[in-house]
């Protein structure tokens, strides 16, 4: 069984990548993300995980022609969409790298960012050493990531809540609890942390939070993981469905100067 409440197709992930961008959310965070950056006119930064350029444009803005904007992804088709956006931007320099292996001199940036990228890295610790060797002394790194964790979906069988938030921090993300995990890490990798932001967005509807949490699609493969049963995942979904609906999680903006 379906529901017109669930998206049943994985989006795109350009497509996935936009949405969230433009949404209440996501514009709410980003912006706050930018504020800590503390960008200004000749500031060189680096957008770590850049996607499809989704936020090169503000990072332009903020350094002015006198600075410059390096996007780093790891993925071609990222970065081929990310320089199709960019096209005439000549402050903006989009490169195919990994952020395990920056192809950057030590001590050549200013700022950095990472949104929602170290959740999925292979090796966290190593990424950040890396970010710190190519920031220059007293360089500001922002990071925001989820701590999955700490997912949050009401529901009246809390056992069948676990099961979901189970799958989802065990076998969905590869590093779930990253969030609560950043100040320490880049604490380790050379970085001093003046400042965690932590930002708990709240769903009450539905089908804004499974735009972003992909409720059926992850449900359904969490039966396939042997989280759930085929019934259980019918009145997990079913009550979802019909509502009231409560979900959260917390995202953490993390602050760190090399």
């Amino acid at each position: 069984m379906t529901s017109s409440a669930f998206e049943t197709a994985k989006p795109d992930p350009v497509t996935y990548l936009d949405r969230l961008a433009t949404s209440d959310l996501g514009r709410s965070y980003k912006r706050r993300m930018l504020d800590e950056l503390d960008l200004r006119a000749g500031h060189r930064v680096l957008d770590l995980g850049c996607g499809p350029g989704t936020d090169l444009e503000a990072l332009a803005a903020a350094v002015t022609p006198a600075g410059a904007v390096i996007g780093v992804d790891h993925d071609q088709n990222m970065v081929d969409a990310a320089r199709a956006r960019m096209t005439g931007r000549d402050v903006v320099d989009v490169r195919h790298a990994d952020i395990h292996d920056l192809p950057m001199p030590d001590h050549s940036a200013d700022r950095a960012r990472t949104d929602r990228v170290l959740q999925h890295v292979a090796d966290p610790l190593a990424a950040l050493g890396e970010i710190c060797r190519v920031l220059r002394p007293g360089g500001r790194l922002v990071m925001g990531e989820p701590d999955w964790e700490t997912l949050a979906v009401d529901h009246p069988d809390s056992d069948l809540t676990r099961a979901y938030t189970r799958h989802v921090a065990e076998q969905v993300v590869r590093n779930a609890a990253i969030g609560r995990q950043l100040p320490r890490l880049a604490t380790e990798s050379g970085f001093t942390v003046p400042t965690v932001i932590p930002v708990t967005p709240v769903f009450r509807d539905v089908q804004a939070a499974d735009k972003i949490l992909g409720l059926e699609r992850t449900s359904r493969r969490a039966v396939e993981a042997d989280y759930f049963t085929d019934d259980a995942v019918e009145a997990w979904l079913s009550h979802l469905r019909q509502g009231p609906f409560f979900a959260a999680v917390t995202f953490y903006i993390v602050v760190a100067e090399a």
